[in-house]
């Protein structure tokens, strides 16, 4: 079996995890740049983060959450992501709550958070959930764009028995120039195989979580299958 990422990961991780026997390219679809901006007072908002980048960059400019939670103007931070989470957590940070995505994290917050204000610390090309459902419920919501995310459009001729996808501009971006038909579609997460569905109507097998481990997990199930 031939797989392609669609991203970069170390090949000794995917024959760890898939077997010798699994070929496997990886090959970067998207990039992203950090934006610098001026940090600003935080006080009195919560904080999203729906990705590790958003996070990255957050740091890169400085920006100083207050998590004192015994403050009166302290900082909730609600993330998507386990990945996300981490990546907090290398800076010193906890999160007050962690969701599996976007979706997820407005139905919370439409059901438990109405009076908080939100800052969205996220790319470019983050996806409108948050920012189509939240004002609607007259919560108040602002984007802040912290980094950039490139789509590469490469073209890719080879042919792959399965192809991994880890966001939806990663899939616009594959998608642009190359064809999804004929090949196994694993998909990291339901908001990723949404944006799958616009362009195929493969079967498309998608992780529990958005995690690595998940998606490996995910693959080698299918590969049991097989045999």
């Amino acid at each position: 079996m031939k797989i392609l990422f669609t991203k970069n990961i170390d090949h000794t991780i995917i024959s760890k995890e898939l077997g010798e026997d699994i070929l496997a390219d990886c090959i970067e679809v998207i990039k992203t740049k950090p934006i610098t901006i001026n940090p600003f007072d935080l006080k009195n908002y919560s904080l999203i983060f729906t990705s590790v980048n958003g996070v990255i960059s957050f740091f890169k400019n400085r920006f100083k959450p207050n998590e004192d939670f015994t403050a009166k103007n302290y900082n909730k931070i609600y993330c998507v992501g386990e990945k996300t989470k981490r990546e907090l957590r290398k800076h010193g940070f906890g999160t007050f709550k962690v969701l599996k995505n976007a979706d997820t994290l407005s139905r919370f917050i439409i059901g438990k958070c109405q009076h908080e204000q939100f800052l969205h610390f996220c790319g470019n090309l983050a996806i409108n959930v948050l920012d189509k459902e939240l004002p609607l419920q007259n919560i108040k919501y602002k984007k802040v764009t912290i980094y950039n995310t490139e789509e590469i459009n490469p073209v890719i001729d080879e042919k792959y028995h399965a192809a991994v996808f880890f966001s939806p501009s990663g899939v616009r971006s594959f998608a642009r120039r190359n064809s999804l038909e004929g090949m196994k579609l694993f998909s990291i997460g339901e908001t990723t195989s949404g944006e799958l569905r616009n362009y195929t109507q493969e079967d498309i097998f998608t992780s529990e979580e958005n995690t690595l481990t998940s998606i490996f997990e995910l693959i080698r199930k299918e590969i049991r299958s097989r045999i």
